[in-house]
């Protein structure tokens, strides 16, 4: 009887197979547009997209297809519509280049949007000029994979984000280059997601910006040049690695923005070039550990807010100053990093300094209060404030410290 079973199963997958067909469009072929295609295809064909300009937008994806573009056809929103609505689950989008969306501040018009549904796949596709370029929402199982995304928007007010997510789980963004956008990557209230090895560079706001977003995996990307890199925000349970943050600069930019976030493990990162390297308010019991934290103007600022942060086996070399705070009470714990600014010894050769290093600059404490006082750097007078308080702590916080400082620079693998 099982047997039989699974014969029947067999003959019926064979069926489908045999039964799926594939249908060409272009001038050359029996479908000139791709709506009539779409309206003659069942579940299951292959539409192919031949070279060419396609200006029929929106497209709507409303059937189980998969949908190729043949030498990267163009789908024009001409400035006015979205250009590709995908309405139907286990929908593949490939080969495309999408364009000139229409723009709106009632409608997130997108370049492709798909609309509550469940494994799409949106690969290889070259996204140019869109209000909103990927947007997904309510959707489930979905890969966004292997784009380029690029616009020129100069305002956040009158642009949209590269990839786009809302209220969906188990997405994987994976190997996108995003660029010119407003957000580079947006989650809301997205979670058991993952974000792989993408590029995020020259984005006004944030590189990728999330909130409400629990369970979440960011680890192997790069957030460069943006208005700030990553903005982490009423979230828990995160696991950040293994990403570049490089030159993200301005008044007040972050590479990592930590707000109201808990239970989250950011493990060998590089902060690299940036205003703020790390930036924690109402951020409580993350482990932060094993991160590169080099050439940045504030190395680490940790709100007096902030409760039971483990910092632990970090390098901080070349900072301007490596750690802030804004308050006189300390929750959070620095133990085993390496501070280049350290000057104790190590006389039983154990890797670890023989005298507590503490590691809040004076100056750096009054900046905070002052902010104006940013103009007496390099003074002789900061120098002999901030090696006076070193040797016998008044005004920054005596909890502020490192018991235990690496003598040497982590060598992480």
């Amino acid at each position: 009887m099982i047997r039989l079973l699974y014969v029947i199963l067999l003959l019926l997958f064979i069926s489908n197979i045999v039964q799926a067909k594939q249908i060409q469009v272009g001038s050359k072929h029996q479908y000139k547009t791709i709506k009539a295609a779409i309206d003659s295809a069942l579940d299951g064909d292959t539409i192919f997209i031949n070279s060419g300009m396609y200006k029929e937008c929106p497209v709507i994806v409303d059937k189980k297809i998969t949908m190729i573009g043949v030498d990267r056809p163009i789908l024009d929103g001409e400035h006015k519509h979205e250009v590709v609505s995908i309405k139907a689950d286990s929908v593949v989008f490939k080969g495309f280049r999408i364009q000139n969306s229409g723009v709106s501040s009632i409608n997130d018009i997108g370049g492709i949007k798909v609309y509550d549904r469940r494994w799409v796949s949106i690969v290889d596709n070259v996204l140019d000029n869109n209000f909103f370029a990927i947007y997904l929402q309510y959707s489930k199982h979905c890969l966004v994979k292997d784009n380029i995304i690029k616009s020129n928007a100069h305002d956040e007010q009158n642009s949209g984000n590269g990839i786009h997510c809302w209220k969906s789980d188990s997405l994987q963004i994976i190997h996108n280059v995003i660029e010119g956008h407003r957000d580079g990557i947006y989650f809301e209230f997205v979670k058991e997601s993952i974000v792989w090895r993408n590029i995020a560079r020259n984005n006004i706001r944030y590189g990728l910006h999330f909130m409400f977003s629990h369970n979440d995996s960011y680890f192997t990307n790069i957030f460069e040049n943006n208005g700030a890199g990553i903005a982490v925000m009423y979230t828990k349970h995160v696991f950040m690695a293994n990403n570049t943050f490089i030159n993200n600069t301005g008044d007040a930019c972050y590479g990592l923005l930590l707000k109201d976030i808990s239970d989250s493990y950011i493990k060998g990162n590089r902060f690299q070039g940036n205003t703020i390297a790390m930036f924690l308010e109402g951020a409580n019991r993350n482990i932060i550990t094993k991160n590169i934290i080099t050439e940045n103007g504030w190395g680490m600022k940790v709100q007096a807010n902030c409760e039971d942060n483990q910092i632990f086996e970090n390098n901080f070399t070349a900072n301007t100053f490596d750690v802030a705070t804004n308050g006189s009470l300390v929750m959070s714990y620095f133990k085993k990093n390496y501070w280049d600014k350290y000057e104790g010894y190590d006389l039983d050769k154990d890797g670890i300094g023989d005298i507590p290093y503490h590691p809040l600059s004076v100056y750096s404490y009054v900046i905070e209060q002052n902010p104006i006082s940013m103009l007496l750097f390099r003074s002789f007078m900061v120098t002999l404030m901030d090696r006076t308080e070193r040797l016998i702590p008044s005004i920054t916080p005596e909890a502020f410290v490192d018991l235990t400082p690496a003598f040497k620079p982590y060598k992480y693998d």
